[in-house]
């Protein structure tokens, strides 16, 4: 088993800060690809939203491919050189530049093309943003491990990835629909400005989280050999808790940008105007700010899992209550985005807190096989992510088809208008029950499973080669 080595003292304020500025800065620039990228495509761009359905998908395969590639990548070449900068910093370093490029590259070049043409820039910029931002995303999820030494630290660490992904996703949703309606959601001017402003954004930013934060534990003995891409087929079957992080992943990834990504269209095609959206979205985040604040202090009496598991059942109840109002009732738009606000919101903080369950299956991995590989596993919880991104993209521009959704049309069929509730309410709805059916009937990381885990661990560090980790029985 690898040794670590780990400096002296704690987590500072600065540590904090800047793992915050990490999704801060990523999702400056991703926000954009699950608000305003399917209008951006079918408006601007002229895409017929079946064909949009096709190239997500691929878009999304790709994308979940790359992921735990890009995790073993990280684990092997870190296995055999040592790079004395860390193991996941100096990717961070390499991907902030290239994510600020692509980005503004995909909200430009292909304004300036034409038919054919304007379909393989979009394509071609839509897959190299996707790698560059894989190539930042994996090692900056992955320093979490890295940066904690315990459970409270990978809470706090989380916490402050929650609140960066808050600030991260809050300022393009409120600003992108008001700088798109100043031009109108045709115009390719709006969505560019949106593009370069949110990508140089998040350029600095990103930048600040890479300068900002520390490896604190690091694995030095681990060989490049050890490490196979196969691997994650022993995880699967040994690891319950990842497994139950991957069905997570894909159902709340799933409500997430099929929220995302049809919530624009039921605020312009139910509602005709974009920018009720930036104003449920301030009215709403009141409580979203409370509710990072209060997560960290409720987390130390319920703990991480059991938190989760709340916000869930209660997001997903509220979700379904606004669909039935939807039902009997003219809903107005600011008390669709309010309470769709809050609902989601409450989801959310399984999104926003997750990473401190990750912490928690690298551990419980370590334990039951025998080798601490955070960018392998983090990598392909991510593949279990794009899944469910793949799925909420894809299917909404595929129902959008089916529900009869023409773009041409200055006002919708009713079925259509009743299609777009139902998406953007009801389907979410379910899939957050799903997310959190899988804590509860498949996380199994109880207090007594936890103490075992402390107890290998200090006995592997006191004599690691008198405790073999195969010696040691869970009761799942």
């Amino acid at each position: 088993m690898a040794k670590k080595q780990k400096t002296a003292g704690g987590l500072t304020t600065k540590h904090w800060i800047g793992y915050m500025f990490g999704d801060f800065g990523g999702c400056m620039t991703f926000t954009l690809m699950a608000s305003i990228f399917s209008m951006y495509c079918t408006n601007v761009l002229g895409i017929d939203p079946l064909l949009m359905g096709t190239l997500t998908l691929i878009w999304t395969i790709w994308d979940a491919i790359n992921d735990p590639m890009m995790g073993a990548l990280m684990d092997k070449a870190f296995a055999k050189h040592q790079n004395k900068n860390g193991k996941f910093r100096p990717w961070i370093l390499r991907a902030t530049p290239l994510l600020a490029i692509t980005a503004i590259a995909l909200w430009t070049v292909p304004t300036f093309c034409d038919g054919i043409a304007t379909i393989v820039a979009l394509f071609s910029f839509k897959i190299l943003y996707e790698a560059a931002y894989t190539m930042f995303n994996i090692p900056m999820g992955s320093l979490l491990s890295a940066m904690s030494k315990n459970d409270s630290e990978r809470a706090s660490l989380s916490s402050s990835r929650g609140v960066g992904s808050m600030f991260g996703n809050m300022i393009p949703g409120m600003v992108g629909p008001v700088i798109i309606g100043i031009w109108g959601d045709r115009d390719s001017t709006g969505y560019m400005i949106t593009g370069i402003v949110c990508a140089l954004i998040g350029f600095g930013v990103c930048l600040m989280h890479y300068f900002w934060t520390e490896e604190r534990t690091t694995v030095g003995e681990t060989k490049a050999d050890d490490i196979k891409f196969s691997d994650i087929l022993t995880v699967v079957k040994k690891n319950r808790p990842f497994v139950a992080l991957c069905i997570h992943g894909i159902c709340i990834c799933t409500m997430q940008y099929l929220v995302s990504n049809i919530s624009l269209y039921m605020y312009s095609e139910v509602y005709h105007d974009v920018t009720y959206q930036t104003i449920g979205t301030a009215l709403s985040s009141p409580f979203m700010i409370g509710s990072m604040v209060l997560v960290p202090f409720i987390c130390k009496k319920l703990g991480l899992e059991k938190l989760i598991r709340y916000c869930l059942l209660i997001g997903g109840a509220i979700c379904g209550l606004l669909f039935v109002l939807h039902v009997v009732t003219d809903v107005h738009p600011l008390v669709h985005g309010v309470i769709l606000g809050i609902g989601s919101g409450m989801s959310m903080v399984s999104i926003q807190m997750q990473w401190g369950l990750v912490g928690e299956a690298i551990d419980y991995n370590e334990f039951a096989t025998g080798k601490r590989t955070e960018g392998s596993i983090y990598g392909t919880f991510n593949l279990s992510r794009r899944i469910g991104q793949a799925i909420g993209s894809s299917f909404g521009f595929y129902v959008l088809g089916w529900i009869g959704f023409d773009a041409a049309l200055e006002v919708q069929s009713a079925g259509t208008i009743f299609g777009l509730k139902a998406l953007c309410v009801l389907t979410p709805a379910i899939f957050i029950l799903g997310s959190w059916a899988a804590f509860k009937f498949v996380w199994n990381i109880t207090p007594e499973v936890r103490a075992k885990m402390a107890a290998a661990k200090a006995a592997t560090v006191e004599a690691p080669q008198k405790t073999p980790v195969e010696e040691i029985t869970v009761n799942e």
